[in-house]
């Protein structure tokens, strides 16, 4: 079958599981979760089978070690997809939740229902805990999903895919519900671009170059975010034991996610107390740091950072690093280099808290927590089927409420408009 023929029956198949999956019961979605769960971690040693042939082929092919780091599929990684979908499981279905029902001066009522989007695509890299992510949000919130995973990962999206369709079938639900592309060929992402007859919203998730081809290609609405270029700033108020783990940890715990801090900015009143601390542990990880001239009277051994680093999203051990007079300085620097991702700021000051809470225009904004937090899993969604950095209809991590759209409900008695 020819690529377009290929992409348009599964988008004709998704569209009719779409109509079956948005008048689904409840218990019966969350049986499919449970089911596909149970698969999950009964075949691990299958998943850790099938993910090992792609490591092979990425590892034989050089890919980048954080793109590696994303490929892998753990046992901890295998069995949170597992958790991910039981957490999914036990939410609260948002599907046909009325709200705002209120009385018309005419006599009629008027609210508000919660409804799916209807068909969901979703075109990733690397990562194929996605597929199961994706799938487990899309299956509670009524909708169907077309699911283009990269190449890199095709054996291990194919094998969890399998564990998705058993279960749907397991529970009564149509397996189209769920598609896995299984080409590689490279027009298949253009042919789902073009297939707003049948998708009703695209989610890209990967690097700059996949987000930018699908924001300029998709002929249907998108949720996305370019670049993570996540900050924390240390104030002059911070409890410096506070401050340093948040730093470390936003940064060290894992390199290759889009909410890891790519830049540290230290207010100067505590600039020597936290970077003459932090220096040398960010040097035992082999974080390579790039900062401004007042960083490197501190820290001299640091390579010096060009106006290009602080743009820079390295999903690496490398970091830029900036000391400023305050606050102020903080937003305006987060202003101009972030990219509305996530930012964070350490601080005993509750005044100051508030006002980073307030004027930060990211997604996500802390305080006192590293910006390692900002994920649909911790923030209890369950699981999250990516960040949005828009500001209409969905921001921060996607989870159930992302993933549906709400309309307008009218109940009369034989009502006119007169």
């Amino acid at each position: 079958m020819q690529i377009k023929d290929y992409i348009r029956s599964m988008g004709r198949a998704a569209r009719v599981a779409a109509r079956s999956m948005a008048r689904a019961d409840t218990g019966v979605k969350n049986t499919a979760l449970r089911l596909i769960a149970e698969n999950l971690s009964d075949r691990r040693a299958r998943l850790a089978e099938a993910n090992e042939i792609d490591l092979a082929a990425a590892r034989k092919n050089k890919l980048d070690a954080p793109l590696l780091d994303r490929l892998e599929l753990t046992p901890a990684r295998l069995e949170a997809m597992a958790d991910g979908l039981t957490q999914v499981a036990n939410l609260s279905d948002p599907i046909g939740e009325i709200s705002e029902m209120s009385y018309r001066p005419t006599g009629i009522q008027v609210g508000r229902m919660r409804v799916p989007l209807g068909v969901v695509g979703i075109i990733y890299e690397s990562r194929p805990n996605v597929t199961a992510d994706a799938a487990g949000l899309c299956i509670k919130s009524g909708n169907a999903t077309i699911l283009r995973g990269g190449s890199e990962a095709l054996h291990s999206n194919l094998a969890i895919a399998e564990c998705i369709r058993d279960g749907l079938h397991g529970a009564g639900l149509p397996g189209n519900a769920v598609q896995v592309v299984e080409t590689t060929d490279r027009a298949a992402v253009g042919e789902l671009l073009a297939l707003e007859e049948y998708i009703d919203v695209i989610i890209p998730r990967g690097g700059k170059g996949l987000i930018e081809r699908v924001s300029n290609e998709a002929k249907m609405p998108l949720i996305k975010h370019l670049d993570g270029i996540c900050h924390v700033y240390i104030d002059a108020h911070a409890d410096i034991d506070k401050a340093v783990a948040v730093a470390y940890n936003a940064k060290t715990q894992r390199y290759g996610t889009c909410c890891t801090m790519e830049c540290l900015l230290v207010a100067e009143p505590v600039a020597r107390t936290a970077l003459e601390r932090l220096g040398p542990m960010y040097k035992a990880a082999g974080v390579e740091i790039r900062g401004d001239e007042a960083a490197r009277k501190i820290l001299p051994e640091i390579k010096a950072a060009t106006d290009e680093d602080y743009f820079t999203e390295y999903l690496g051990p490398i970091m830029s690093l900036k000391v400023v007079s305050g606050p102020d300085e903080a937003m305006e620097h987060i202003e101009r280099y972030g990219s509305r991702h996530t930012d964070a700021i350490v601080t005993e000051d509750l005044g100051r808290a508030k006002r980073f809470l307030a004027e930060v225009d990211s997604s996500s904004v802390l305080v006192n927590a590293s910006t390692r937090f900002a994920d649909g899993y911790e923030y209890g969604l369950g699981a999250e089927i990516g960040i949005s950095t828009d500001k209409f209809h969905a921001r921060g991590p996607v989870g159930l409420e992302g993933l549906t759209s709400r309309k307008f409900i009218v109940i009369g008695d034989g009502h006119i408009r007169k």
